[in-house]
Protein backbone atom coordinates (compact mmCIF):
# COMPACT_ATOMS: atom_id res chain seq x y z
CA UNK A 1 0.00 0.00 0.00
CA UNK A 2 2.72 2.49 0.93
CA UNK A 3 4.68 1.83 -2.30
CA UNK A 4 1.54 2.45 -4.38
CA UNK A 5 0.74 5.63 -2.42
CA UNK A 6 4.28 6.99 -2.75
CA UNK A 7 4.42 6.38 -6.51
CA UNK A 8 0.97 7.84 -7.12
CA UNK A 9 1.88 10.89 -5.04
CA UNK A 10 5.10 11.39 -6.99
CA UNK A 11 3.38 11.24 -10.37
CA UNK A 12 0.41 13.34 -9.20
CA UNK A 13 2.72 16.12 -7.94
CA UNK A 14 4.51 16.06 -11.28
CA UNK A 15 1.18 16.62 -13.01
CA UNK A 16 1.42 13.36 -14.97
CA UNK A 17 -1.65 11.17 -15.62
CA UNK A 18 -1.59 7.74 -14.00
CA UNK A 19 -3.80 4.74 -14.69
CA UNK A 20 -5.17 3.14 -11.52
CA UNK A 21 -6.90 -0.24 -11.37
CA UNK A 22 -8.67 -1.12 -8.10
CA UNK A 23 -10.42 -4.30 -7.01
CA UNK A 24 -13.89 -3.15 -5.90
CA UNK A 25 -15.63 -6.51 -5.30
CA UNK A 26 -14.70 -10.19 -5.07
CA UNK A 27 -16.49 -13.53 -4.97
CA UNK A 28 -15.44 -17.02 -3.95
CA UNK A 29 -11.68 -17.58 -3.80
CA UNK A 30 -10.47 -14.40 -5.51
CA UNK A 31 -6.75 -13.89 -4.77
CA UNK A 32 -6.92 -10.27 -3.58
CA UNK A 33 -9.37 -8.34 -1.43
CA UNK A 34 -11.35 -5.23 -2.33
CA UNK A 35 -9.02 -2.25 -2.30
CA UNK A 36 -6.05 -4.00 -3.92
CA UNK A 37 -4.56 -1.56 -6.45
CA UNK A 38 -2.25 -1.53 -9.43
CA UNK A 39 -0.88 1.62 -11.03
CA UNK A 40 0.36 2.09 -14.57
CA UNK A 41 2.64 5.11 -14.64
CA UNK A 42 3.26 7.57 -17.47
CA UNK A 43 6.44 5.64 -18.29
CA UNK A 44 4.52 2.36 -18.53
CA UNK A 45 5.79 1.06 -15.18
CA UNK A 46 3.39 -1.15 -13.20
CA UNK A 47 3.21 -0.80 -9.42
CA UNK A 48 1.10 -3.00 -7.16
CA UNK A 49 -1.20 -5.90 -8.02
CA UNK A 50 -4.89 -6.69 -8.35
CA UNK A 51 -4.70 -10.49 -8.59
CA UNK A 52 -1.23 -11.71 -7.73
CA UNK A 53 -0.49 -12.33 -11.41
CA UNK A 54 -3.63 -14.07 -12.75
CA UNK A 55 -5.06 -11.16 -14.76
CA UNK A 56 -2.35 -8.52 -14.46
CA UNK A 57 -1.57 -8.51 -18.18
CA UNK A 58 -5.16 -7.91 -19.25
CA UNK A 59 -5.67 -5.26 -16.56
CA UNK A 60 -2.43 -3.55 -17.58
CA UNK A 61 -3.56 -3.18 -21.21
CA UNK A 62 -7.00 -1.91 -20.28
CA UNK A 63 -5.48 0.54 -17.79
CA UNK A 64 -3.27 2.00 -20.52
CA UNK A 65 -6.35 2.48 -22.72
CA UNK A 66 -8.27 4.21 -19.92
CA UNK A 67 -5.31 6.49 -19.21
CA UNK A 68 -5.22 7.53 -22.85
CA UNK A 69 -8.96 8.13 -23.24
CA UNK A 70 -9.85 9.28 -19.72
CA UNK A 71 -13.00 7.13 -19.78
CA UNK A 72 -13.30 4.90 -16.66
CA UNK A 73 -14.14 1.22 -16.98
CA UNK A 74 -15.50 -1.49 -14.68
CA UNK A 75 -14.37 -4.94 -15.78
CA UNK A 76 -15.14 -8.38 -14.33
CA UNK A 77 -12.54 -11.14 -14.43
CA UNK A 78 -13.09 -14.80 -13.65
CA UNK A 79 -13.50 -18.30 -14.99
CA UNK A 80 -16.84 -17.43 -16.57
CA UNK A 81 -15.19 -15.01 -19.02
CA UNK A 82 -15.23 -16.05 -22.69
CA UNK A 83 -11.46 -15.70 -22.67
CA UNK A 84 -11.04 -17.38 -19.29
CA UNK A 85 -8.09 -19.42 -20.51
CA UNK A 86 -6.24 -16.23 -21.42
CA UNK A 87 -7.12 -13.92 -18.53
CA UNK A 88 -9.29 -15.92 -16.13
CA UNK A 89 -8.56 -16.55 -12.46
CA UNK A 90 -7.10 -20.00 -12.04
CA UNK A 91 -8.33 -20.01 -8.41
CA UNK A 92 -11.94 -20.07 -9.59
CA UNK A 93 -12.85 -16.72 -8.09
CA UNK A 94 -14.38 -13.59 -9.55
CA UNK A 95 -13.32 -9.99 -9.13
CA UNK A 96 -14.51 -6.63 -10.39
CA UNK A 97 -11.80 -4.13 -11.24
CA UNK A 98 -12.48 -0.42 -11.65
CA UNK A 99 -9.98 1.42 -13.84
CA UNK A 100 -9.58 5.19 -13.94
CA UNK A 101 -7.14 7.95 -14.81
CA UNK A 102 -5.78 9.95 -11.89
CA UNK A 103 -4.30 13.42 -12.35
CA UNK A 104 -4.45 16.78 -10.53
CA UNK A 105 -7.29 18.04 -12.70
CA UNK A 106 -9.54 15.06 -11.95
CA UNK A 107 -8.54 14.38 -8.35
CA UNK A 108 -7.67 17.72 -6.76
CA UNK A 109 -8.17 16.33 -3.24
CA UNK A 110 -5.52 13.62 -3.56
CA UNK A 111 -2.80 15.55 -1.68
CA UNK A 112 -5.10 15.87 1.36
CA UNK A 113 -6.03 12.20 1.13
CA UNK A 114 -2.39 11.13 0.97
CA UNK A 115 -1.51 13.34 3.93
CA UNK A 116 -4.34 11.82 6.00
CA UNK A 117 -3.27 8.26 5.16
CA UNK A 118 0.35 8.96 6.10
CA UNK A 119 -0.72 10.59 9.36
CA UNK A 120 -2.94 7.64 10.25
CA UNK A 121 -6.01 9.88 10.19
CA UNK A 122 -9.21 8.17 8.96
CA UNK A 123 -10.36 9.12 5.47
CA UNK A 124 -12.56 7.46 2.85
CA UNK A 125 -12.56 8.02 -0.91
CA UNK A 126 -15.99 7.35 -2.43
CA UNK A 127 -16.02 6.82 -6.19
CA UNK A 128 -18.96 6.18 -8.52
CA UNK A 129 -17.77 3.07 -10.39
CA UNK A 130 -21.00 2.22 -12.23
CA UNK A 131 -23.85 4.52 -13.24
CA UNK A 132 -25.68 2.83 -16.11
CA UNK A 133 -26.26 4.26 -19.55
CA UNK A 134 -29.29 6.28 -18.45
CA UNK A 135 -27.54 8.26 -15.70
CA UNK A 136 -28.95 11.77 -16.13
CA UNK A 137 -26.02 13.48 -14.44
CA UNK A 138 -22.98 11.66 -15.83
CA UNK A 139 -21.77 10.58 -12.40
CA UNK A 140 -19.44 7.77 -13.43
CA UNK A 141 -16.00 8.57 -12.02
CA UNK A 142 -17.15 11.33 -9.66
CA UNK A 143 -15.55 11.31 -6.19
CA UNK A 144 -16.46 12.35 -2.68
CA UNK A 145 -13.76 12.41 0.01
CA UNK A 146 -15.08 11.79 3.52
CA UNK A 147 -13.36 12.55 6.82
CA UNK A 148 -15.05 12.11 10.24
CA UNK A 149 -15.77 15.84 10.41
CA UNK A 150 -15.87 17.13 6.82
CA UNK A 151 -16.10 16.24 3.13
CA UNK A 152 -14.65 17.41 -0.18
CA UNK A 153 -15.82 16.89 -3.75
CA UNK A 154 -19.26 15.72 -4.82
CA UNK A 155 -21.03 12.76 -6.41
CA UNK A 156 -23.42 15.08 -8.21
CA UNK A 157 -26.35 15.88 -5.90
CA UNK A 158 -26.70 17.00 -2.29
CA UNK A 159 -29.01 14.09 -1.41
CA UNK A 160 -26.60 11.49 -2.79
CA UNK A 161 -23.68 13.20 -1.06
CA UNK A 162 -25.52 13.17 2.26
CA UNK A 163 -26.48 9.48 2.03
CA UNK A 164 -23.02 8.43 0.88
CA UNK A 165 -21.35 10.49 3.60
CA UNK A 166 -23.42 8.85 6.35
CA UNK A 167 -22.89 5.33 5.05
CA UNK A 168 -19.21 5.84 4.27
CA UNK A 169 -18.57 7.08 7.80
CA UNK A 170 -20.13 3.86 9.02
CA UNK A 171 -17.64 1.86 6.94
CA UNK A 172 -14.80 4.16 7.95
CA UNK A 173 -15.58 3.77 11.64
CA UNK A 174 -14.97 0.03 11.32
CA UNK A 175 -12.09 0.25 8.84
CA UNK A 176 -14.07 -1.49 6.10
CA UNK A 177 -13.72 -1.06 2.34
CA UNK A 178 -16.68 -2.02 0.14
CA UNK A 179 -19.45 -1.01 -2.24
CA UNK A 180 -22.74 0.84 -1.71
CA UNK A 181 -25.75 0.98 -4.04
CA UNK A 182 -28.13 3.91 -4.52
CA UNK A 183 -30.81 5.20 -6.82
CA UNK A 184 -30.03 8.11 -9.12
CA UNK A 185 -31.41 10.54 -6.53
CA UNK A 186 -29.65 9.02 -3.53
CA UNK A 187 -32.31 6.47 -2.55
CA UNK A 188 -30.72 3.76 -0.41
CA UNK A 189 -32.96 1.06 -1.88
CA UNK A 190 -31.83 1.81 -5.41
CA UNK A 191 -29.16 0.10 -7.46
CA UNK A 192 -28.72 2.52 -10.34
CA UNK A 193 -25.42 3.79 -8.96
CA UNK A 194 -22.61 1.67 -7.51
CA UNK A 195 -20.19 3.50 -5.24
CA UNK A 196 -16.88 2.09 -4.08
CA UNK A 197 -15.74 3.23 -0.64
CA UNK A 198 -11.99 2.92 -0.06
CA UNK A 199 -11.69 3.30 3.71
CA UNK A 200 -8.26 4.12 5.10
CA UNK A 201 -8.41 3.46 8.82
CA UNK A 202 -7.23 0.69 11.06
CA UNK A 203 -10.19 -1.27 12.44
CA UNK A 204 -11.19 -0.33 15.99
CA UNK A 205 -10.31 -2.68 18.83
CA UNK A 206 -12.57 -4.67 21.10
CA UNK A 207 -10.81 -6.01 24.19
CA UNK A 208 -12.71 -8.61 26.18
CA UNK A 209 -11.48 -9.55 29.64
CA UNK A 210 -12.56 -12.97 30.90
CA UNK A 211 -12.28 -16.06 28.67
CA UNK A 212 -15.77 -17.42 29.33
CA UNK A 213 -18.52 -18.66 26.99
CA UNK A 214 -19.97 -15.13 26.80
CA UNK A 215 -16.55 -13.92 25.59
CA UNK A 216 -16.57 -16.46 22.75
CA UNK A 217 -19.97 -15.20 21.58
CA UNK A 218 -18.93 -11.55 21.95
CA UNK A 219 -15.71 -12.17 20.00
CA UNK A 220 -17.79 -13.62 17.18
CA UNK A 221 -20.15 -10.65 16.89
CA UNK A 222 -17.33 -8.15 17.51
CA UNK A 223 -15.38 -9.55 14.56
CA UNK A 224 -18.56 -9.49 12.46
CA UNK A 225 -18.97 -5.78 13.25
CA UNK A 226 -15.43 -5.06 12.05
CA UNK A 227 -13.56 -4.89 15.35
CA UNK A 228 -10.15 -6.41 15.92
CA UNK A 229 -10.97 -8.58 18.92
CA UNK A 230 -8.57 -9.46 21.73
CA UNK A 231 -9.58 -11.73 24.59
CA UNK A 232 -7.38 -11.50 27.69
CA UNK A 233 -7.45 -13.67 30.80
CA UNK A 234 -4.83 -14.44 33.44
CA UNK A 235 -5.83 -18.12 33.47
CA UNK A 236 -4.02 -20.05 30.70
CA UNK A 237 -6.33 -23.05 30.97
CA UNK A 238 -9.23 -20.86 29.73
CA UNK A 239 -7.43 -18.36 27.48
CA UNK A 240 -6.90 -20.57 24.42
CA UNK A 241 -7.56 -20.06 20.73
CA UNK A 242 -9.42 -23.36 20.68
CA UNK A 243 -12.01 -22.00 23.10
CA UNK A 244 -12.08 -18.59 21.40
CA UNK A 245 -11.76 -19.29 17.66
CA UNK A 246 -13.23 -15.97 16.50
CA UNK A 247 -10.86 -13.75 18.49
CA UNK A 248 -8.03 -12.25 16.46
CA UNK A 249 -5.71 -12.79 19.40
CA UNK A 250 -5.89 -14.46 22.80
CA UNK A 251 -3.61 -13.10 25.52
CA UNK A 252 -2.66 -14.69 28.82
CA UNK A 253 -1.97 -11.82 31.23
CA UNK A 254 -3.46 -9.97 34.16
CA UNK A 255 -6.14 -7.72 32.65
CA UNK A 256 -5.04 -4.45 34.27
CA UNK A 257 -1.40 -5.03 33.37
CA UNK A 258 -2.25 -5.81 29.74
CA UNK A 259 -4.55 -2.80 29.32
CA UNK A 260 -2.05 -0.41 30.89
CA UNK A 261 0.72 -1.69 28.59
CA UNK A 262 -1.51 -1.28 25.50
CA UNK A 263 -2.35 2.30 26.52
CA UNK A 264 1.29 3.18 27.13
CA UNK A 265 2.18 1.74 23.71
CA UNK A 266 -0.44 3.96 22.03
CA UNK A 267 -2.46 0.99 20.75
CA UNK A 268 -5.79 2.22 22.15
CA UNK A 269 -7.92 5.11 20.92
CA UNK A 270 -11.30 6.74 21.27
CA UNK A 271 -12.97 3.91 19.33
CA UNK A 272 -11.66 1.15 21.59
CA UNK A 273 -14.30 -1.01 23.29
CA UNK A 274 -13.49 -2.71 26.60
CA UNK A 275 -15.82 -5.38 28.00
CA UNK A 276 -15.07 -6.87 31.41
CA UNK A 277 -16.71 -10.28 31.86
CA UNK A 278 -14.55 -11.70 34.63
CA UNK A 279 -17.07 -11.66 37.53
CA UNK A 280 -14.15 -11.54 39.98
CA UNK A 281 -13.19 -8.38 41.92
CA UNK A 282 -9.50 -9.23 41.89
CA UNK A 283 -9.60 -9.06 38.08
CA UNK A 284 -12.35 -6.62 37.17
CA UNK A 285 -11.76 -3.83 39.70
CA UNK A 286 -8.06 -3.25 38.80
CA UNK A 287 -8.74 -3.32 35.04
CA UNK A 288 -11.74 -0.99 35.36
CA UNK A 289 -9.61 1.36 37.43
CA UNK A 290 -7.28 1.61 34.42
CA UNK A 291 -9.97 1.65 31.72
CA UNK A 292 -12.17 4.35 33.25
CA UNK A 293 -9.24 6.77 33.39
CA UNK A 294 -8.66 6.41 29.63
CA UNK A 295 -10.67 8.20 26.90
CA UNK A 296 -12.02 4.99 25.38
CA UNK A 297 -15.14 4.56 23.27
CA UNK A 298 -16.95 2.18 25.61
CA UNK A 299 -16.26 0.48 28.94
CA UNK A 300 -18.74 -2.09 30.18
CA UNK A 301 -18.77 -4.75 32.88
CA UNK A 302 -20.95 -7.81 33.35
CA UNK A 303 -22.63 -8.70 36.61
CA UNK A 304 -25.75 -8.43 38.72
CA UNK A 305 -26.91 -5.14 40.20
CA UNK A 306 -25.56 -6.29 43.55
CA UNK A 307 -22.20 -7.00 41.93
CA UNK A 308 -22.33 -3.59 40.27
CA UNK A 309 -22.95 -1.86 43.59
CA UNK A 310 -20.04 -3.63 45.22
CA UNK A 311 -17.81 -2.89 42.21
CA UNK A 312 -18.64 0.82 42.24
CA UNK A 313 -17.92 1.02 45.97
CA UNK A 314 -14.50 -0.56 45.42
CA UNK A 315 -13.73 1.77 42.50
CA UNK A 316 -14.79 4.80 44.49
CA UNK A 317 -12.51 3.68 47.33
CA UNK A 318 -9.71 3.40 44.75
CA UNK A 319 -10.11 7.11 44.04
CA UNK A 320 -12.17 7.22 40.86
CA UNK A 321 -14.18 10.41 40.42
CA UNK A 322 -17.95 10.56 39.76
CA UNK A 323 -17.18 11.58 36.15
CA UNK A 324 -14.94 8.55 35.66
CA UNK A 325 -17.48 6.21 37.23
CA UNK A 326 -20.12 7.73 34.94
CA UNK A 327 -18.30 6.23 31.94
CA UNK A 328 -19.01 2.71 33.14
CA UNK A 329 -21.84 0.74 31.53
CA UNK A 330 -22.77 -1.80 34.16
CA UNK A 331 -24.55 -4.11 33.92
CA UNK A 332 -23.47 -3.86 30.28
CA UNK A 333 -25.81 -4.26 27.32
CA UNK A 334 -29.31 -3.15 26.36
CA UNK A 335 -32.49 -4.60 27.82
CA UNK A 336 -33.35 -7.21 25.19
CA UNK A 337 -34.34 -9.96 27.58
CA UNK A 338 -31.23 -11.90 26.54
CA UNK A 339 -30.60 -15.32 28.06
CA UNK A 340 -27.97 -17.19 26.02
CA UNK A 341 -24.35 -16.09 25.46
CA UNK A 342 -25.22 -15.27 21.84
CA UNK A 343 -28.24 -13.17 22.80
CA UNK A 344 -26.19 -11.43 25.47
CA UNK A 345 -23.51 -10.65 22.88
CA UNK A 346 -26.17 -9.03 20.67
CA UNK A 347 -27.30 -6.97 23.68
CA UNK A 348 -23.76 -5.77 24.36
CA UNK A 349 -23.05 -5.06 20.69
CA UNK A 350 -26.29 -3.07 20.42
CA UNK A 351 -25.23 -0.83 23.29
CA UNK A 352 -21.79 -0.34 21.72
CA UNK A 353 -23.32 0.65 18.36
CA UNK A 354 -25.82 2.98 20.04
CA UNK A 355 -23.02 4.64 21.97
CA UNK A 356 -20.87 5.07 18.87
CA UNK A 357 -23.54 6.79 16.82
CA UNK A 358 -25.67 8.41 19.54
CA UNK A 359 -28.59 6.01 19.25
CA UNK A 360 -31.23 5.69 21.97
CA UNK A 361 -31.82 1.95 21.83
CA UNK A 362 -35.54 2.64 21.32
CA UNK A 363 -37.58 0.99 18.53
CA UNK A 364 -37.33 3.08 15.36
CA UNK A 365 -41.09 2.73 14.96
CA UNK A 366 -41.52 4.75 18.17
CA UNK A 367 -39.31 7.61 17.00
CA UNK A 368 -39.49 10.35 14.40
CA UNK A 369 -36.85 12.34 12.55
CA UNK A 370 -33.59 11.14 11.02
CA UNK A 371 -32.69 7.47 11.36
CA UNK A 372 -28.95 8.10 10.94
CA UNK A 373 -27.23 10.11 13.67
CA UNK A 374 -24.40 12.62 13.43
CA UNK A 375 -20.87 11.35 12.91
CA UNK A 376 -18.58 10.88 15.94
CA UNK A 377 -16.11 13.54 16.99
CA UNK A 378 -13.19 14.16 14.66
CA UNK A 379 -10.57 13.16 17.21
CA UNK A 380 -12.20 9.82 18.08
CA UNK A 381 -9.28 7.86 16.66
CA UNK A 382 -6.54 9.73 18.50
CA UNK A 383 -4.20 7.21 20.17
CA UNK A 384 -4.46 6.77 23.91
CA UNK A 385 -1.18 6.73 25.74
Amino acid sequence: MRDVLDELDRWWRAGEPVGMATVVATWRSAPRQAGATMLVGPDGAAVGSVSGGCVEGAVYELTRQVTATGRPALQRYGVTDDDAFAVGLTCGGLLDVYIERVDPAGFAEFAEVAASIRAGAPVAVVTCVSAGESDPAGRLGRRLVVWPDRTAGSLGTDRLDAAATDDSRGLLATGRTGTLGYGYHGQRRGDDLLLFVAAYAAPPRMIVFGAIDFAAALARIGAFLGYRVTVCDARPVFATSRRLPDAHEVVVDWPHRYLRAEAEAGRLDGRTVVCVLTHDPKFDVPVLEVALRLPLGYVGAMGSRRTHGDRVARLRAAGLSPEELGRLSSPLGLDLGARTPEETAVSIAAEVVAGRWGGTGSPLSALSGRIHHEAPAADEAAPVG
